[in-house]
């Protein structure tokens, strides 16, 4: 078997609702063979990973999957399975996956959830090769290799104290992305998103940073503040920090100047030998070195947020305590097999390193590495309390006595920290302050003392920063997100026209690019998931509206977790045989994505005019989240609207010209579609089915009827729907150009012709190579039904077809229906509008189904023409109305 590619998809998508890796997998030698095949092969797997036998698999029933396994399956079923039962050994357990089949015979995807993308994605080749060796009859070293997952599931997790805000922020519904592998993460979307690495967040000051950073200062600053801190110097030489040590009479403590987590500090030291060591290792972590006064006391860390105490803990050094009978080497290995401690802060407790630090805080007891302390003896370990360090934490939140809550919330504002932990030494945190004080200010504080102590109660730490960042509980804007076949670029910028008209800053994402409040900012097809999170990162954005098309859900999945509208235009045959799309109704279960992450209590609008979208709120992923359901159509008479109407249910249809709103017996006028410009005064009945959709979603967005008709009137198509039914008059005639290319387009653009007062009907007609033959030849027969020319062209990139391959394929299916229609064959798309616009004569209706829009645009106007609003009878070009 080979591994082709392995994705990752972070979004909701076709798969599951939860990040999945995709492992497209050539089988090769095994494809077409089933699991019986293999001599032996089940018996091994089986007597290897017994779990397996609880896989339901499709059987619905623990054993399922075994009798799939002695019925016959394909092998790339069965590497999922047992990517499956490894999570838990790799400690990332999933148990969600699927496999299909390509396109391509003996090549499947194989899709899994995951919790850490880089140790799943180990752990797929890890299957591979597992289930290969086990077809073999080869050994495998298979605990080392789930080690090596460990590992690296380890080195890219998220720290503790990122994962206690980002757990606080999913359990509040804030939406999560993480930026980066070293713990960057954007909580909320938009306007309302902020920022967090480990305990520092978007409020945090640099200045603040950096002045807890400089010891010497922050000591200064506090001093200065009338908040309590040790005496000291900063020492650049050791005969500096010898020469305060004499002067002070008392032990010191010495640290680098800007260090943190306890790495070259020494505490307590009482000769001047002591006080030479521990400048030598201070020296190590910067070129300046603190000295200062070592007050007497229990070492405490008070966490405060927004200027409010919210944890305190006391921090005990690493220590361990003496049994006659074992040393302090195995004393120290027996503590570190608690399983609360690990590497990397991703356990409650650290690691106990053995390092020169603790070897000199033995030597001061007494005690070397293979000295057997005395049945219950304490043996210090370090000299500081820190958690990095080995040390253990006491929460004593409750019993802080108020003067010493003061103390730290004074600490943490003189410093001007948003997220502050304050090292307090004094006698008792319970007791009012006699002495001691603040010894030290950290920026980024730990947060696993306080979610996780060794004694005492666990305090939301992680939920305290979400509250001081998102006071009013919600990190999210308005999402509006549009699928469907055709109309859907339309309706998105319709919405985004409507809901940006009061000021709101709209991000907006079509097949032509992204726009931030009315500034276009990319260019290109921008309708999958990587346009949508550019969106919902932008700070100035408050309400998305986002395109969403098939390609990039398919590929790539959704850019968004929930929607609050979700809107649903039509569905019609395009594209299939692209994607492993093989009929209509795949397309719908595709598209159906955006039904399904309608958020609950939110709007699901779905054209009740298109039969497999009035199946959609019975979907079951669809239906299992509790939203509304508003239907629109043309004809009020649609008994899906009268359904609805009776149930109490908004529904929106036209009468009279105008676009009703309706619930039960009550009824409101909206919008007049005749008088709207992109109906071409009610001629593009395609155009008016767009309306009803933009209508139906920002009534749900709560959009007054005053700002939707003051918008609909201002939309005008050239500027603000391009290559969407843009018209102009050109040597007493017109030209439409639309970005349409499948049959369906085609008739809704020939309905609006048949409406207008034109001689002939001209086409100018290309296809993406990429679409199945059948698709191709139902768009040239449509076209054969409905035009009196057609000049037939290429697109500029062949999708895989050979020269002229599309162009045959349209014009055989144009002769089936017309055998003596006129037609024309231009290869490039430019030559054939100019060789069109020669041709056409008074009266004529030329109708360019474009690729290159923007070419098109161009090839016009240098040719003369000028934007229309509408067709009138050729009488003279004086007469024409120009917008």
């Amino acid at each position: 078997m080979k591994i082709q590619k392995i994705r990752a998809i972070q979004g909701p998508n076709v798969f599951s609702h939860n990040p999945v890796l995709i492992m497209r997998l050539d089988l090769e030698d095994l494809a077409g063979k089933e699991s019986y095949e293999a001599p032996g092969f089940v018996d091994r797997l089986l007597a290897a990973l017994p779990g397996i036998h609880d896989h339901h698999c499709g059987k619905g029933r623990q054993g399922g999957f075994v009798e799939r396994l002695h019925e016959g399956t394909w092998f790339g079923h069965i590497v999922e399975h047992v990517c499956l039962e490894l999570t838990d050994r790799a400690e990332i357990s999933v148990n969600r996956g699927k496999t299909v089949e390509t396109d391509t015979p003996g090549v499947f995807d194989v899709a899994v959830e995951y919790r850490s993308e880089a140790g799943m994605r180990r752990l797929l080749e890890v299957a591979v090769d597992y289930v290969q060796a086990l077809v073999d009859g080869r050994d495998y070293a298979l605990e080392d290799w789930l080690q090596e997952v460990r590992e690296i599931v380890r080195r890219n997790a998220m720290g503790p104290s990122t994962c206690a805000i980002v757990e606080a922020a999913e359990k509040r519904g804030i939406p999560i992305i993480r930026l980066n592998e070293e713990g960057l993460v954007q909580l909320g979307h938009g306007r309302r998103s902020r920022r967090i690495q480990a305990a520092m967040s978007t409020n945090t000051s640099a200045v603040a940073v950096d002045i807890a950073g400089d010891k010497s200062l922050t000591k200064a600053i506090l001093d200065r503040a009338a908040v309590p801190v040790p005496q000291g110097v900063m020492a650049e030489t050791e005969q500096i920090a010898l020469e305060f040590f004499e002067a002070a009479g008392g032990p010191v403590v010495v640290k680098p100047l800007d260090g943190n987590q306890g790495k070259g500090v020494s505490v307590d030291l009482r000769t001047a030998e002591e006080v030479s060591h521990a400048f030598e290792n201070a020296w190590r972590y910067s070129r300046r070195v603190v000295v200062e006064q070592f007050f007497h006391g229990q070492d405490y860390r008070v966490l405060v947020i927004d200027g409010n105490m919210v944890a305190a803990a006391a921090r005990v050094p690493a220590q361990v305590v003496g049994d006659g009978s074992h040393t302090v080497r195995e004393l120290i290995a027996t503590a570190n097999l608690d399983p609360r401690r690990g590497t990397r802060h991703g356990r409650p407790m650290s690691t106990i390193e053995i390092d020169a630090i603790l070897l000199a805080c033995l030597k001061k007891q007494g005690f070397q590495l293979e000295s057997v302390p005395a049945p219950g003896k304490v043996v210090l370990l370090r000299d500081n309390a820190n958690l990095s360090t080995g040390g253990s934490a006491i929460d004593v939140t409750d019993s802080v006595h108020p003067s010493m809550k003061l103390m730290c919330e004074r600490a943490a504002r003189a410093v001007g920290l948003d997220i502050c932990g304050v090292d307090l030494v004094v006698p008792d945190i319970a007791a009012p302050y006699v002495t001691g004080g603040v010894v030290e200010v950290n920026a980024a504080p730990g947060l696993r003392m306080h979610h996780w102590p060794s004694e005492g109660q666990s305090r939301d730490a992680g939920g305290e920063i979400v509250h001081m960042l998102f006071p009013s509980g919600d990190g999210r804007v308005p999402i509006v997100s549009i699928t469907g076949t055709n109309g859907k670029t339309t309706v998105t910028r319709l919405i985004a026209k409507v809901l940006g008209r009061d000021g709101a800053c709209v991000g907006m994402t079509t097949t032509q690019g992204i726009w931030i409040n009315g500034t276009q900012v990319a260019a290109g097809d921008m309708t999958g998931p990587w346009s949508a999170a550019a969106v919902l990162s932008d700070p100035e954005v408050d309400i998305a509206v986002l395109e969403t098309a098939r390609g990039g859900i398919v590929r790539n999945g959704l850019g968004y977790d929930w929607s609050d509208v979700g809107v649903m235009t039509n569905i019609d045959a395009d594209h299939i045989g692209q994607d492993g799309i093989r009929d209509v109704r795949d397309i719908l279960r595709i598209k159906a994505l955006v039904a399904e992450r309608v958020r609950q209590g939110g709007t699901l609008v779905l054209n009740a005019d298109d039969p497999l979208l009035v199946e959609v709120p019975d979907m079951s992923k669809v239906s299992r989240v509790r939203k509304k359901i508003v239907w629109f159509a043309m004809d009020e008479q649609n008994p899906v609207l009268a359904r609805s109407r009776a149930d109490m249910g908004t529904v929106y249809f036209v009468r009279d010209g105008w676009i009703v709103e309706a619930r039960g017996g009550h009824e409101r006028r909206i919008l007049d579609t005749i008088a709207t410009p992109l109906t071409f005064g009610g001629a593009a009945r395609f155009q008016i089915a767009n309306l009803l959709a933009a209508v139906a979603a920002c009534r749900a967005m709560g959009t007054g009827v005053a700002q939707i008709r003051a918008a609909m009137r201002e939309f005008d198509a050239r500027v603000h729907n391009p290559a969407r039914a843009n018209l102009y008059a050109v040597n007493g005639g017109y030209v439409l150009y639309d970005y349409g290319h499948n049959a369906a387009a085609l008739r809704a653009v020939c309905d609006m012709a048949a409406a207008m007062p034109v001689q002939r009907l001209i086409a100018v007609l290309g296809v993406p190579g990429d679409r199945a033959d059948h698709i191709i030849q139902e768009t040239g027969r449509t076209a054969g039904e409905r035009f009196d020319k057609i000049i037939l062209r290429e697109d500029e990139d062949l999708r895989g077809r050979q020269p002229g391959e599309a162009q045959r394929l349209l014009a055989e299916a144009i002769r089936s229906v017309d055998p003596d229609a006129v037609m024309e064959f231009v290869a490039r798309e430019a030559d054939a509008v100019s060789t069109a616009i020669k041709e056409m004569e008074a009266g004529d209706l030329v109708v360019v189904f474009c690729d290159d829009c923007d070419s098109v645009r161009r090839s016009l106007e240098e040719s003369g023409a000028v934007a229309a609003a509408g067709i009138l009878p050729a009488e003279g070009t004086e007469k024409v109305q120009v917008a």
